[in-house]
């Protein structure tokens, strides 16, 4: 039976466990809509025939790179109910330490100016490092992506949802990379 959080049942996270998210690699991201509803358009003669909002969710993820630190960005595509890509984080590790973690957190800000004041800044600021999202990593990356095609498509009052996850893969190697950029090239002509 599944483990209770508040009453509630809780899901299994999908990510990888003891894998650093923001570590150099590269991943293959799929984002699907709310329900596989075709938000995004249709594929015709096995080509994909956007709408604005698949508009929209293409010209975002080519944004990424400009608002993400060290990102490259692989092959990429727009389906009808979702959307694939590549995303390589590169040059992120250098602010990592030997045990992997971010340098912010190792920093102590805890500068009492007497000794009456209590030392739990560095306590409380341990904690917050390890129950915050970190910045540059792949949940935060696809968090902001997604927020900002749900921003723009409500602006323009079009119909959009995001299913709350994503799946990612992390790639391993140049054999399983060059076969995941096919299969996301091929994937339109693909399309039942």
């Amino acid at each position: 039976m599944k483990e209770k959080f508040r009453g509630k049942y809780r899901s299994e996270s999908a990510r990888l466990k003891n894998w650093d998210y923001g570590s150099d690699a590269a991943y293959f991201i799929t984002i699907c809509t709310k329900d596989r509803i075709h938000f995004f358009g249709e594929i015709e003669n096995g080509k994909m025939q956007v709408t604005s909002a698949g508009a929209i969710a293409h010209v975002l993820w080519h944004e990424i790179k400009n608002h993400a630190k060290n990102v490259e960005l692989g092959e990429f595509v727009v389906m009808p109910n979702h959307v694939h890509g590549i995303l390589i984080l590169q040059g992120n590790d250098k602010y990592l330490t030997d045990d992997r973690r971010d340098v912010a957190r190792n920093v102590s800000t805890n500068v009492p100016t007497d000794n009456a004041t209590p030392k739990t800044t560095q306590i409380k600021n341990d904690q917050m490092a390890t129950i915050s999202p970190s910045s540059n990593t792949i949940s935060s990356i696809i968090r902001s992506y997604k927020s900002a095609v749900t921003k723009y498509c409500n602006r323009l009052e079009l119909p959009m949802a995001w299913q709350p996850r994503f799946h990612d893969h992390i790639i391993r190697n140049d054999e399983s990379f060059q076969r995941i950029t096919a299969y996301i090239i091929n994937n339109p002509a693909k399309w039942p």
